[in-house]
């Protein structure tokens, strides 16, 4: 029973941390709108800043519930380096919380900023310009994040049965293209 519970949450968490994907189709709308008023972007910002720390909280179940789940299994811990990926999915789950990281406590206090130098309902063409660099650098790696999370999918589908690589190599090509679709456009009818 625990062990089923455990699984359900950690199933959820993953699911929860597709912030990347839906943070770049909020980018790409934003985008829709060209030259906006001060209001949308502040909007916009605040919807995507406030996603850093519930992603982080995903992060830190998705990794509890992970551990907990082995011996609940009737497993060791030490699978946890011992299975090659279990330890991938560790360090992979790693990356995506260092990206984050550098998001939240880089990229996304030079946004806040910079918009916190605008005043009226226009933002100046000077902090517009560094406003897209760090802007574009977040939407960069929020598409290798959602590429990560997805890889950590299909990694979690094959914890103890492997698919055929042939497949896993197909499915993470797949996921690189949906991940750069994603940020090259919105994704306006999911994976249409």
């Amino acid at each position: 029973m625990a062990h089923d519970a455990l699984v359900f949450i950690h199933v959820l968490a993953v699911v929860f941390m597709s912030a990347p994907l839906y943070n770049l189709i909020v980018v790409n709308e934003r985008a829709a709108f060209g030259k906006a008023p001060f209001a949308v972007d502040r909007y916009f910002e605040n919807i995507i800043k406030g996603a850093s720390i519930r992603c982080y909280i995903y992060q830190l179940t998705a990794l509890v519930t992970g551990v907990l789940i082995l011996p609940t299994r009737g497993l060791n811990l030490t699978m946890l380096y011992e299975n090659p990926v279990l330890l991938t999915k560790f360090l992979l789950l790693m990356a995506v919380t260092a990206l984050l990281s550098v998001v939240h406590f880089r990229i996304q206090p030079a946004i806040e900023s910079l918009l916190g130098r605008v005043t009226g309902d226009a933002i100046p063409e000077d902090i517009a310009r560094e406003l897209k660099t760090w802007r574009l650098l977040r939407k960069r790696l929020a598409a290798v994040c959602l590429f990560i999370v997805i890889t950590i999918v299909l990694l979690g589908m094959q914890v103890f049965d492997r698919f055929n690589p042939i497949v896993t190599v197909g499915i993470l090509v797949l996921a690189a293209l949906f991940s750069w679709r994603v940020f090259r456009s919105p994704v306006r009818f999911g994976w249409i």
